[in-house]
C-alpha cells in the first residue's frame, strides 16, 4: 500500500480514540429505526433489509482477521486512513443504490470501518500496561457508548423528517470528519514488524492454541452476542409486536446504551483494582439476571415496551463491564501480538454477532412475540458465563493471577 505513515510518533488524544471507536457503533445503530422505511423504499421483505445489519457484521468480522496482522506489519495509521476512505466511498454507494442487492453490496464495503474499532483498541494497548489498558478502554468505550445512546433517536427523527437517506448522509459527514482528525492527530503508536505479511499471519497459531485467549475471546463474544441479537431483532419487535414508530423505537433503544455507558464508567474506575476476570464474571451475571427477569415478566403477562427495553439496560451494563476487560485480557495473553489478537478476537466476536443477528431476524415471525429474541440472548450469555469460569479455572491450574 502507498506509504502514508507519519514520522510523528505522538500518541493521539483521547477524543480521537473515542471517535475512532464510535465509527462502527454509529454505522450499526443510526439507521436501525429506518429499516421499515427502507423495506418500503426498496419494495422488498423486512428479512432482506434486516440483512444490512447481518452482512455488515459478517464482513466486519472477516476483515478483522486481516486488519490486525496488516497493522502489525505496516503500522496503525495507514491502515486506519485507508479504511475510513473506503467507508466514505461505500456510504455514497448506499445513498445512490437503485435496489436492495446493490445497497447490500455497498453496505458490505462500509464494513471497512472495522479498522477504526480494532486499531483504536490496539493503540490503547500500545500505550499502556495490561491493567491500565483495561481502565483506559473503559473510558474510551464509555465515551463511545454515547453514540448508540443517541444515534437511534437521531436516526428516528431524521427518518420521520427527511427520509431514511438522511441517516446515511450523517454517516458520510462523520466519516469524513474523523478521517481529517486522524490525519492531523494520530501519530504512529505501533512498531511496524520486520516480518513479511505472511509471517504476521503465521502468528495466528500462537493465539489459537492458547486456552486463555479462547476463554477471554468467547466470554466477550457471547456477552456482546446478546446485544448483537438485540440489534437484529429489536426493530421487528418494536414495529410488529409493540406497534412503535421509528422515533419511539429510537428513544427506547437508548436504554441499553445508558447501561453500557454506566458499565464502562465502572470499568474505568475499578478494573485496575478488581481485575479483569472479576469484572467479566460480574458483567455476564448482570446480563443473565436482566434477561431472565425480562423472560419471567413477559411470560407472566406483563409484556410491554417498558419491560422489554427496560431490562435491556442490564444487557448494556453487563457488556460495559465485560467488553473492555475481555478485550484487555485477549490482548495481554500475547502482548507482542496485540494488533493480531485484537483483529482475531474482534473477528470472532463480530462474526458470532452476525450469526446471532441473522438468527434473531429469522426466528421472529408474526405471532411469535418477543420470546425467541429473549431466549437467544439469554442462552448466549449463559455460554459467556461458562467461558469466563473456564478462564478462571485455567489460571488456577497455571498458578496465575490475571490482574
Amino acid at each position: 500500500m502507498p506509504d502514508i505513515r507519519s514520522e510523528n510518533r505522538t500518541p493521539p488524544h483521547l477524543v480521537t480514540l473515542i471517535l475512532l471507536a464510535s465509527m462502527t457503533a454509529l454505522a450499526m445503530n443510526i439507521f436501525l429505526p429506518s429499516l421499515p422505511s427502507m423495506t418500503e423504499h426498496f419494495g422488498t421483505e423486512y428479512r432482506y433489509v434486516q440483512l444490512s445489519v447481518a452482512v455488515f457484521l459478517a464482513v466486519n468480522g472477516v476483515l478483522q482477521l486481516f486488519v490486525g496482522p496488516i497493522a502489525d506489519k505496516y503500522g496503525r495509521r495507514p491502515v486506519i486512513l485507508w479504511g475510513l476512505a473506503v467507508f466514505c466511498v461505500a456510504t455514497l454507494g448506499c445513498l445512490y443504490a437503485p435496489d436492495i442487492t446493490t445497497f447490500l453490496i455497498f453496505r458490505c464495503l462500509q464494513a471497512t470501518v472495522a479498522v477504526a474499532m480494532v486499531l483504536s483498541r490496539a493503540i490503547v494497548r500500545d500505550m499502556n500496561s495490561a491493567e491500565k489498558a483495561a481502565s483506559m478502554l473503559g473510558y474510551v468505550v464509555m465515551g463511545m457508548s454515547v453514540v448508540p445512546m443517541v444515534a437511534p433517536a437521531i436516526g428516528g427523527l431524521l427518518d420521520q423528517a427527511f427520509g431514511w437517506k438522511s441517516t446515511f448522509w450523517v454517516l458520510l459527514a462523520f466519516g469524513a470528519a474523523v478521517f481529517v482528525i486522524v490525519w492531523v492527530d494520530l501519530g504512529e503508536t505501533g512498531t511496524p514488524s520486520d516480518r513479511s505479511l505472511w509471517g504476521q499471519f503465521a502468528e495466528y497459531p500462537e493465539l489459537l492454541t492458547s486456552p486463555r485467549f479462547w476463554g477471554y475471546c468467547l466470554a466477550t463474544a457471547f456477552s456482546s452476542g446478546a446485544f448483537f441479537a438485540f440489534l437484529g431483532g429489536a426493530p421487528y419487535v418494536a414495529s410488529n409486536v409493540f406497534g412503535m414508530t421509528p422515533a419511539q423505537f429510537g428513544y427506547f433503544t437508548g436504554a441499553p446504551a445508558i447501561g453500557y455507558f454506566l458499565g464502562n464508567w465502572l470499568t474505568g474506575l475499578y478494573a485496575t483494582r478488581v481485575g479483569v476476570n472479576r469484572m467479566i464474571l460480574a458483567g455476564t451475571l448482570i446480563v443473565g439476571i436482566g434477561l431472565a427477569s425480562a423472560l419471567a415478566l413477559s411470560y407472566g403477562g406483563l409484556s410491554s415496551p417498558f419491560v422489554f427495553f427496560g431490562f435491556m439496560t442490564f444487557v448494556g451494563l453487563g457488556n460495559g463491564l465485560v467488553i473492555p476487560s475481555g478485550t484487555s485480557g485477549m490482548l495481554s495473553v500475547r502482548p507482542h501480538l496485540a494488533g493480531t489478537a485484537s483483529g482475531l478476537g474482534g473477528s470472532i466476536q463480530i462474526l458470532g454477532g452476525a450469526a446471532l443477528s441473522a438468527l434473531a431476524g429469522a426466528m421472529l415471525t408474526p405471532g411469535s412475540g418477543e420470546f425467541p429474541l429473549l431466549w437467544i440472548m439469554f442462552l448466549t450469555v449463559v455460554a459467556g458465563l461458562g467461558s469466563i469460569l473456564l478462564v478462571i479455572w485455567r489460571e488456577r491450574q497455571l498458578g496465575l493471577r490475571m490482574m
